[in-house]
């Protein structure tokens, strides 16, 4: 099991609801994120890991919206799906061309999300 998945699973354990446990980890992967952004050494060990972090999250997230007995309307999966994309593709960006800056789409997404299950958007 991937490191996010176990952290996902490990959370998921708490009396949380499921949109709590989702906000948590999403704000976990943006605080490692805004660490990296916040303490830029180039394309270090710390940058991989968060964006390994960030992607593995949403591969989940991304797995979840395709899954049949995913009780979310058709058109808040296409989100899920379409948001993930753009995720994993900005990753890739990020790791073949690093800049502290383009870490800000992914913490915001992150953010914004997590704030949205949270009840707070």
């Amino acid at each position: 099991m991937s490191h996010a998945a176990q952290a996902y699973a490990r959370t998921s354990q708490t009396t949380a609801t499921p949109r709590e446990i989702e906000a948590q980890a999403l704000l976990k992967a943006a605080r490692q994120l805004q660490e990296v952004q916040a303490n830029w050494n180039g394309a270090d060990n710390k940058m991989y890991k968060a964006l390994q972090f960030n992607r593995r999250l949403w591969s989940i997230f991304m797995t979840e919206a395709e899954a049949n007995e995913n009780p979310n309307t058709r058109e808040v999966r296409q989100n899920i799906a379409n948001i993930g994309m753009f995720v994993l593709t900005r990753t890739i960006e990020i790791q073949l061309d690093p800049a502290p800056e383009k870490l800000k789409s992914l913490i915001d997404i992150n953010c914004n999300i997590a704030a949205g299950l949270a009840g707070r958007a």
